[in-house]
């Protein structure tokens, strides 16, 4: 691996801060010609409905369909991509979907109320949301945890209708994809993708039903027009790069490390992987393993580039440092190959999700552990959470008050209305307050 350089960094150093903030700082808004070209697809799919859809299919996916009826797959082709699957691929995938569900039906919210003195009811009730759609990445670059990961917390969570579209660049279907969901409980499947998908789901055509909510990745097409459709509809989040930040003390093989850093840079060159520790010795050992092991890799070149351009080994004074360069950075993914992982527990805030001990390797989250693999990147891990069955339900306030109730809030609530120069809503209290109405 010649001239080959990854970042490294001392905590120590005068600029330290700084590089660091250099070397997190993403940009993940699409330029002015992305916007202009989604604002332009999402208005002609909302005026237009299937048939903008269709040519947009046909123009960008190569896929000569004449009438939307082509574009959507029936149950029966769901469950002949999973009867036919090979028998190892099959298994891998029940056992995948098996373990997410069970972790997601913990979940579940319940509604509650309660009872005041006075006869009064106050709570909250849960309920699912009616529709949602799943948009699935298509073509080569398929994904079928992700249909696991998007699906089954929405179904656990008791959404009724489940739809998904998956780009077929040039028809090509991913038969594990398709298995995917007919084990996670897709209702109707389109085979639509791109900024188009997006604007169908989210304002509905003649064939295509509008949803509630869209979750699911995509390109820079797809994060754009998610993005200008919020509010109209919900969406899941706004995901940047991959990111991985493994803290090791020194004592976990380099060579597993090494590999942990390797499964994000690969997904993409913009993705990255970060090593703390405070062992001098061992990050040398983790750069010789990362020589010797990348020519070996499938994706040499993009983690290469990976690496070199957002990738850093840091050195740090000790545990403490590496705490507050946890919190700082809020990992999409953060790997704890220590000794005693659980004492670490009470001062990590901000992350996506927390792999514990040397044996949890990040990859074991992307497809079978359980948790779901959609989670904050970017720092987002400061004020977010990974996807999960409350992202498909709603919460709505119960409040019943009895006639005392009514009395003794109605005076309350009629001094802070006047105080607010509202006297609709004063007077609406005071009716209800004994000996005024």
């Amino acid at each position: 691996m010649s001239n080959f350089e990854i970042t490294r960094l001392v905590s120590t150093q005068a600029d330290f801060n700084r590089q660091l903030d250099h070397l997190l700082a993403w940009e993940g808004v699409s330029n002015q010609d992305v916007q202009h070209r989604v604002s332009e697809i999402l208005h002609r799919v909302r005026t237009q409905g299937d048939r903008a859809v269709l040519e947009y299919t046909q123009q960008f996916d190569q896929v000569p369909a004449t009438s939307f009826a082509e574009l959507e797959l029936p149950q029966a082709r769901l469950q002949a991509a999973l009867d036919t699957l090979p028998a190892n691929q099959r298994q891998a995938l029940e056992a995948a979907a098996q373990r997410v569900r069970a972790y997601h039906e913990r979940q579940q919210q319940t509604s509650w109320q309660y009872q005041e003195v006075d006869g009064s009811l106050l709570g909250q009730q849960i309920t699912p949301m009616d529709r949602v759609g799943v948009y699935v990445p298509g073509g080569k670059a398929a994904y079928p945890s992700s249909v696991l990961m998007n699906v089954i917390p929405a179904h656990v969570a008791g959404v009724q209708e489940i739809i998904m579209v998956v780009p077929t660049p040039k028809g090509e279907l991913n038969e594990l994809v398709l298995a995917a969901a007919c084990l996670a409980g897709v209702t109707r499947v389109f085979t639509i993708g791109g900024a188009q998908a997006v604007a169908a789901l989210a304002y509905g055509t003649e064939s295509v039903p509008a949803v509630d909510k869209i979750v699911g990745p995509g390109n820079i097409y797809v994060a754009t027009a998610k993005r200008m459709v919020f509010g109209h509809v919900g969406i899941d989040m706004i995901a940047g790069p991959s990111e991985i930040l493994v803290v090791c003390d020194g004592q976990t093989p380099a060579d597993w490390i090494a590999m942990d850093l390797f499964s994000q840079a690969e997904h993409d060159e913009d993705a990255q992987s970060i090593l703390v520790s405070w062992d001098a010795d061992f990050i040398e050992q983790v750069s010789a393993s990362i020589e010797k092991l990348l020519p070996t890799m499938e994706r040499a070149e993009i983690i290469r580039t990976s690496l070199q351009q957002r990738g850093a080994l840091i050195h740090v004074a000790d545990q403490q440092e590496a705490v507050t360069i946890i919190n700082r950075i809020a990992p999409e993914h953060l790997e704890l190959s220590v000794e005693d992982p659980q004492a670490w527990l009470p001062s990590v805030r901000h992350a996506g999700a927390i792999f514990m001990g040397r044996y949890t390797a990040e990859a074991l989250g992307d497809y079978c552990a359980g948790p779901n693999h959609v989670l904050p990147t970017s720092g987002t891990a400061r004020f977010s959470s990974p996807l999960g069955v409350y992202d498909f339900q709603k919460r709505s306030s119960l409040i019943m008050c009895s006639a005392q109730g009514a009395h003794e809030l109605g005076q309350i609530a009629s001094v802070l209305a006047r105080g607010e120069h509202l006297s609709a809503h004063a007077r609406s209290a005071e009716y209800r307050i004994k000996n005024q109405s």
